[in-house]
């Protein structure tokens, strides 16, 4: 598969192959445990190793790749410590943000959510599961610039993707769609309501849906677990 069509835009070599690989890894259509070779990857997306040596050095980076010198890469395998671990730093960053948010909160920044949750109704009333997922992604990113810490969704982020990664084992993102609206919904009203308890509580909540779900998975797929 040849990128350079691809090459008209500003992104380099190395920003396509990354790009590709990230989202072929995060959607498992390269599964954990696979190996991947630099000239592998290289002859498939006819470049040079080194672009290809840039994007595996930054896969590596998101804990995606387990490079070993003299020996093959793999794709990670997922571990069940390092997603309680994932779990509890995105669980304290938001419980913080949330808290900063009630503090903080306007009628604007309310208007601007309850538009946000509109949007997510219509997508989810007429089935558009993944334009409906981009938005909770925003729906999250928003609060915490408008509870003042912008920089903290970067850490919900790299939470998030690591989980979502796993979760593609799963019905999960359908299932659950109504639940996270309803969730969404419960902490829009804390937030409007400047409840700091109120909103810490949904938001727990919100966070340990996923809970039970990784436990079954992990079960169903010990292979891809280390």
């Amino acid at each position: 598969m040849q990128i350079e069509a691809e090459m008209m835009t500003p992104r380099s070599t190395a920003d396509i192959v990354y790009e590709r690989l990230y989202e072929e890894i995060v959607n498992l259509e390269i599964l954990p445990g696979s190996k991947i070779s630099e000239a592998e990857v290289g002859r498939r997306f006819g470049v040079s190793r080194q672009p290809v040596r840039d994007a595996f050095k930054r896969l590596g980076n998101l804990d995606l790749l387990e490079i070993r010198p003299q020996r093959a890469t793999v794709v990670r395998r997922f571990s069940i410590d390092e997603i309680a671990n994932t779990r509890f730093v995105r669980l304290s960053v938001e419980l913080e943000v949330i808290e900063a948010a009630c503090k903080n909160w306007t009628d604007a920044n309310d208007e601007a959510l309850q538009a946000n949750l509109s949007e997510q109704r219509a997508l989810l009333e007429a089935g558009e599961t993944e334009a409906f997922h981009q938005l909770d992604y925003s729906f999250h990113k928003s609060i915490c610039e408008m509870g003042g810490h912008p920089m903290a969704f970067e850490t919900i982020d790299l939470c998030k993707r690591k989980v979502d990664r796993l979760c593609v084992l799963s019905l999960i993102h359908d299932q659950a769609a109504h639940d996270v609206l309803d969730d969404h919904t419960a902490i829009a009203k804390a937030l409007a309501n400047r409840s700091v308890a109120e909103a810490r509580a949904v938001t727990r909540k919100h966070l340990s849906r996923l809970d039970d779900t990784i436990s079954q998975i992990h079960k169903a797929h010990a292979e891809y677990f280390q």
